[in-house]
């Protein structure tokens, strides 16, 4: 008598959603960059591709004006996230201080925010949706952290209110 037995060998399944992944023929004309200009200010901000293949946003911070900020906005088709527990990001910078942003209706008037220090070494940040905060204007808002089912904007932000030069350099964003 034959005893045929089953075993079931335990599996991982990676679903992941790459927003943007950066190389040397991205088409990057859909990312913008806001410096405060818009509020007067003086800083400036740039957005390329590097030879390497790399995103780079860069440039210079001024406090002339009231100003201190640069950011790049990527914004998106509306992307379900409710089966998604975080965003891996894998950038390389110089010591400073970043945020990282999300938006579930671009038309918000407030962002949820992460805070991040890039190093000056490749790294995979990686942030769960559930930790990003909602913020206005540098104020964190009384409404409780990200649990929205979509997202359609990311968007990286220097304001550390000095003025300081800039670069981080952006590989690859994706949704797990």
């Amino acid at each position: 008598m034959w005893v045929l037995k089953h075993f079931l060998l335990p599996f991982i399944v990676i679903s992941s959603y790459t927003i943007f992944d950066f190389d040397k023929t991205a088409d990057i004309s859909g990312w913008r960059v806001v410096n405060d200009g818009v509020m007067g200010g003086r800083s400036k901000g740039y957005f390329k591709v590097n030879l390497a293949g790399h995103a780079a946003f860069s440039g210079q911070i001024s406090l002339e004006n009231n100003g201190g900020f640069s950011s790049v906005r990527y914004p998106f088709p509306k992307t379900d996230v409710h089966k998604k527990s975080k965003i891996v990001i894998r950038l390389k910078g110089d010591g400073k201080a970043y945020q990282f942003r999300i938006k579930d209706n671009s038309r918000n008037y407030y962002s949820y925010i992460f805070p991040f220090t890039a190093n000056d070494t490749w790294q995979n940040i990686e942030i769960p949706l559930n930790n990003f905060y909602p913020s206005f204007r540098g104020r964190k808002l009384d409404l409780p952290n990200f649990s929205e089912p979509y997202i359609e904007e990311i968007v990286f932000l220097i304001g550390n209110k000095k003025a300081e030069s800039f670069e981080l350099l952006i590989d690859k964003i994706e949704l797990k």
